[in-house]
Order: C-alpha cells, then structure tokens, then sequence
C-alpha cells in the first residue's frame, strides 16, 4: 500500500511539474492575461479539472514557478565557496539572473500580482517580499556567525537595504520592457557599490 501511495505522490509531482513547464512556457510568449487554463493542460494532455487540482487559479501558476528555484538559489549561496562577498554577490546575481532568465512578461505578471493583493490567493505569496529579505538576512547572519561580519552588523537594516535594491532594480528592468540586462545591472552594483556598503562590517581578512 505504501508502495503504491509513493508511486501516486511521484505521479502527482511529475504531473504539476508539466503543468508548471508549459505554463511558463506560454506566459513567457503571451503573458498570463492572454494565456488561458486550456491552453495549459492541452499542452500537458490533462483536463482542466487536474489543474484544479493543484492550482485554484492560474494566477496562483505564477508565484508556483519561482518557488523552488529562489529556494534552490538560495541553498546554492549559503553553501557557495568562497568569502562572505563572494556569497553575497552570487546570490544578489543569481537572483537577478534567474528573473530575466524567466522573461519579461513572466515577471510583469509576477510585478501585477504582487503589488494587487486581490490577485494574490496564498497567504504565502503575500509574504514574498518579506520571504526574499529573510533569505538576504540568512546569508548575512551567516556571515556573522562565521566571523566574517563583526557581531554588532545591523543585519535587519542591511537585508532590508539589499532587497529594497534588487527589487528597486527589478521594476526598473519591468518598466524598462528589458532594454538592458537585469543580471549585468545587478553585477555592476556588486562591483562597484556593493563593497562600499558592506565595508564598514567586514572582519579583517574577509574581503577576499
């Protein structure tokens, strides 16, 4: 029984993973507005109603997708070798880099849904902001828990700043339509401004 009850999670994973591959893909040609349900389960050769099953509204398909990855991302940085700049740096970029990678009309439906709360169905993706900051704050607190920062970094005020310049540079990219590159604007910044910022808390040695 157990046997088979494994088989049917890994059927259900595989199946929402379809559904959220071919929804990507036609939200990054059409944007969701012109992307309809159907579209997406014809693309998977399921009924709408196995959409229902994972998702309540297809509003809810944008903030699935990214999931995963800014966890990944995430567990990528903290265990990134290298100094604590290093893994902050590769975070902030790999970020930038995941969303542009993703496309321009994914993340303006992302932008939409976010700042409307009436579109927003998970109580978890109303915290996405706040969810993005905790994970800045992880790398820095790790930093300090590493003797790279000194013990009195202001971890709060500086995951909060951070977040503030990567979404800041995110909606300039949106309202940009993509004239330039989101990731390279985002590696200019740790480059040039980045260490200026961080300086004052960095441990002797740590910079490197």
């Amino acid at each position: 029984m157990s046997e088979k009850m494994t088989n049917r999670k890994i059927a259900a994973l595989e199946t929402k993973r379809k559904l959220l591959e071919a929804a990507k893909r036609i939200i990054r040609e059409k944007g969701l507005v012109n992307t309809s349900i159907e579209e997406i389960t014809k693309a998977c050769g399921v009924s709408n109603g196995t959409f229902y099953t994972y998702f309540k509204r297809k509003e809810d398909v944008v903030f699935a997708i990214s999931h995963d990855m800014f966890r990944e991302i995430y567990e990528e940085a903290q265990s990134y070798v290298g100094s604590f700049m290093d893994r902050l740096a590769f975070y902030m970029v790999t970020f930038s880099g995941h969303i542009e990678r993703d496309g321009l009309k994914l993340c303006q439906e992302w932008v939409r849904n976010t700042v409307d709360p009436d579109l927003v169905g998970s109580p978890y993706d109303r915290e996405k902001l706040r969810k993005d900051a905790d994970s800045m704050k992880g790398i820095i607190k790790m930093g300090v828990e590493r003797g790279e920062l000194k013990e009195d970094t202001p971890i709060g005020a500086l995951s909060d700043a951070l977040t503030d310049v990567i979404y800041g540079e995110m909606l300039c990219w949106d309202m940009s339509g993509g004239a330039y590159s989101f990731e390279e604007r985002t590696k200019t910044f740790c480059t040039m401004f980045l260490p200026a910022m961080m300086k004052p808390y960095l441990n002797a040695g740590a910079e490197q």
